[in-house]
């Protein structure tokens, strides 16, 4: 039998740190249609579908070939709802309209470095694992780092300060793209961190985190230059 995989994009309006952030526009079109294209594309998913509380950005969804087949309650559409908690009710919401999905990957309105091929491979993990997460290696060791204490630089890892970079263990952090769970692995306890998590690892060149007006700037040249 088939597997019915859902691709849930977690949209919410209201943004702070960038006003209109999903919808803005990014290298000529909103920076959402870029998650929708490589949903889409992939071929992986039954359903596409946005997971807003924002008329507009619900109509920018279905202009780009998503549904929106209900809106976000007041629950899961304030600052401290959690990821686990949007997709804990759109796939309340389908049982409920007696639907019902073997894998979903959600993923975020703001990451154009997805591909349709990246997915895909997320996606065929999930059949030798109930979950995964793209992540990328810190591109400086973190056991290197410092704190300001009293206005004093101190080592954070003092017993590292002399260690070779080479011989500090590689440590990796989320890429914030995007992450695939089978649904019964995420339903034993309503979330995505399941024991059986793999990694898909990326380059850097793929992944640029966006939550400043200088980091909106440095993806898009880092997207052109990609694209090139």
């Amino acid at each position: 039998m088939p597997m019915s995989d859902i691709a849930i994009i977690t949209a919410r309006g209201g943004s702070k740190r960038i006003p209109g952030k999903n919808i803005r526009d990014f290298c000529g079109k909103p920076i959402l249609e870029y998650s929708i294209e490589a949903a889409l594309g992939s071929g992986c998913f039954s359903k596409v579908m946005i997971s807003t509380d924002d008329e507009a950005i619900a109509e920018v969804a279905k202009h780009a070939g998503a549904e929106v087949p209900f809106y976000r309650s007041a629950e899961t559409s304030d600052d401290f709802a959690t990821t686990d908690m949007v997709i804990a009710e759109v796939l309340a919401e389908y049982e409920k309209r007696g639907e019902s999905f073997d894998a979903f990957c959600c993923i975020y309105p703001t990451a154009p470095f997805i591909s349709p091929g990246r997915l895909q491979e997320a996606m065929a993990l999930l059949r030798e694992h109930e979950a995964m997460m793209p992540v990328v290696a810190f591109s400086y060791p973190p056991q290197r780092s410092f704190i300001i204490d009293g206005g004093k630089l101190v080592r954070k890892y003092p017993e590292y300060a002399n260690a070779r970079s080479q011989d500090l263990e590689k440590l990796y952090h989320d890429c914030g793209q995007f992450y695939a769970c089978r649904v019964d692995a995420f339903l034993r306890g309503g979330t995505m961190n399941v024991e059986d998590r793999v990694p898909l690892i990326l380059p850097e060149s793929e992944v640029q985190d966006i939550d400043t007006e200088e980091d909106w700037i440095i993806a898009e040249e880092k997207y052109r230059r990609l694209k090139r």
